[in-house]
């Protein structure tokens, strides 16, 4: 009979340890290398840009550079279940707007079936053969002016987040 009550306090004592951390009702928080999933709405200028919404939490490895670092650094040490309105800057977003990033090409390089206009958006690759938006600024009479920064670059970032999960 000892052995039978041996074996059932260790099968609980492992599942009390296997169970995640908000389960066992102990206050997790986000913390490097925690895995976390959270609802968001991203609005810049006062117009929502993206949303979790309809798809679900977004979810990631905290401190492995898969979100912008302004966003890391802002919900780090929240809980499962908080709100917060986050403001990122350009320095931690998606970077100031790089005027290096704006170049001239001839229009004999864009396809024959495309008529370009300013504000079009073109998928251009890079050297490396990287697949890229580029946004025509300006139109001349032999060449376009393309824009190569992040589409977000030099804009102010306010996301709504609310952290669903963490383990």
């Amino acid at each position: 009979m000892n052995r039978f009550r041996v074996v059932l306090l260790l099968a609980l004592i492992f599942s009390l340890v296997s169970y995640p951390a908000q389960i066992r009702g102990e206050n997790v928080t986000i913390q490097k290398g925690s895995q976390v999933s959270f609802d968001y709405t991203l609005t810049v200028d006062g117009v929502v840009v993206d949303s979790s919404e309809g798809r679900g939490p977004l979810q990631y490895t905290h401190g492995e550079g898969q979100i912008i670092p302004g966003l890391t650094k802002q919900i780090e040490g929240m809980g499962v279940g908080e709100e917060k309105k986050v403001e990122v800057f350009p320095e931690e977003g998606y970077g100031l707007i790089n005027p290096n990033a704006f170049q001239e090409v001839p229009r004999s390089t864009l396809p024959a079936n495309i008529e370009p206009k300013v504000g079009m958006t073109l998928q251009v690759r890079s050297s490396g053969g990287t697949a890229m938006p580029a946004r025509i600024t300006e139109l001349k009479e032999d060449s376009i002016v393309i824009d190569l920064n992040h589409p977000l670059a030099g804009k102010t970032l306010n996301f709504q987040v609310k952290i669903v999960s963490i383990n």
